[in-house]
Formats: C-alpha cells, structure tokens, sequence
C-alpha cells in the first residue's frame, strides 16, 4: 500500500513517521507544496492521503478535490485541530473519505484508518498462464475490445516496465500501415482507460506516446513464477496472443 500525508508543521510529520515505522507500505511526507503533491500523485498513484485541513499554502479540502480529480479511487483521511465533520465536506469529496484524526495525533486512530484504508484497497488477479484473463472481487474484468485488451496483456508481460507506443504497434499491430497502426494503438488506449476508470481501478500511468503499469496492487502468476514464488508455470503463456511466443523460451529456460 501507498501513500502520502500532507501537513505543514513539521512536528505533526514527525509523529505521523512514528507510527508508520516498520509498517509495510510506502509513504511520502509533503508540506504544502502542491504542485509536488499532484505530480507525486499521478505518477505514483498512492491508495491513500492524510490532509490537514489548514495549512498557509493550500486548504486541505480543496486538495482533497484535485487529488480525487487526479485519481477517482483514492481515499482520504482528514488531519485537523478543527471542528470539521463529514457534514462540511461537498458529497464528491464525503465519498472518499474514511474519516477525521483530530490532533495531535493519536496512535490508536491512525493505525485504524490504515487498517481500513488496507482493507478497501482492492486487487486485481492476473491469469497469463494458458489463456489471458483478469479479474476484481473474483469477477472477470470484461474489457471494451479485443485490442484493448491485448494491449493490458503487453503491459502484464512487460512486468511495470515502460511500454511505448512503437513497441506496442509492432507487436500488436505489426502488419498494419503506420498512420493506420497509430489510430488503432490510440483507440485502444482509450478503451483500455475507460474500462479501468468504470471499474474504479487505476493502475496505469498514461504518458505521451508511452505507458506504465503500477503494480501495487496487482498480483499475477507470471510475476510469481518469474520472482521464484511460484513454479506453478504449465507451458503455455497467453496463448491468445501471437507475440507471446517469444516469453516461452525464457520461461523455459526458468523451468529447467
């Protein structure tokens, strides 16, 4: 799990670290720098943020808007010393929010929101050995196209390194004209970025002419097989697709 905390008194940052400290997520302190804070955001996509509410440089609500714009699933919990309820929050932002910490801080609360923060996080499940397919909550994730969903398997196989768009168009697209090629690669991203943003699941990063997939929250059998977790692996590996043959040889390789 990922994610941010925001809070212009040094001291209060402090006593956040303290609980977080041996705890297993990433996190990252900001002040109220807020065009750091939405670059982070985009880039990183962290599941979650921990405002202040009143600070010199930005008010916390009015992040909180930005952040949800920037990545419609993430959570948000509220820091402040203020008499501040869910009442006061405008309805876009209420439902994101798990709930308020009023100073200081207190241990036991934190650690609550955490948890729950932990427990709505959801999880994609990736089948890549046979045939490619995913699924949310046990359900299968029913992509818009054919193409948009080949192109999520490029991105599964590429492992969270950077897919660019030449190298999807040749693999994807390899006997078609480029201008053409170039309007199906982009008909593809557009449906692949509506499928997750209706399933409340971003995950990937959408550069110009490139794309990177966040692994966070993503588990797949390929990556288990490839990191040594699993030896689970039958032979075949997205037999749907005819660029996957050139995985085979060194998932073969592993295996022997």
């Amino acid at each position: 799990m990922k994610i941010i905390i925001v809070d212009d008194e040094l001291h209060a940052l402090q006593l956040f670290l303290s609980d977080l400290i041996g705890l297993d997520m990433e996190y990252r302190f900001f002040k109220d720098d807020e065009s750091a804070i939405m670059k982070y955001v985009v880039s990183e996509m962290p599941e979650a943020a921990f405002l202040d509410i009143n600070m010199p440089g930005i008010n916390g609500i009015e992040l909180a808007s930005k952040l949800i714009e920037a990545r419609p699933s993430i959570k948000i919990v509220f820091t402040t010393g203020l008499n501040v309820s869910e009442k006061d929050l405008p309805p876009d932002i209420a439902g994101n929010t798990i709930g308020f910490i009023y100073k200081p801080y207190d241990s036991d609360k934190v650690h609550y929101f955490l948890s729950e923060i932990a427990h709505k996080v959801r999880k994609m499940n990736v089948k890549t050995f046979g045939s490619f397919d995913c699924f949310i909550d046990d359900r299968i994730v029913r992509f818009s196209s054919a193409k948009s969903k080949e192109l999520f398997a490029l991105l599964i196989a590429y492992n969270g390194k950077a897919l660019t768009m030449n190298d999807a168009i040749s693999q994807i697209w390899p006997d078609t004209g480029v201008d053409k090629s170039k309007i199906l690669y982009r008909d593809a991203v557009w449906r692949l970025r509506k499928t997750l943003s209706e399933l409340h699941f971003e995950c990937v990063n959408f550069k110009r002419a490139c794309m990177v997939l966040n692994k966070d929250n993503i588990v797949c059998d390929m990556w288990d097989y490839v990191s040594g977790k699993s030896s689970d692996y039958s032979g075949e590996f997205m037999k749907n697709y005819d660029w996957s043959i050139i995985y085979l040889s060194y998932l073969d390789n592993l295996k022997a």
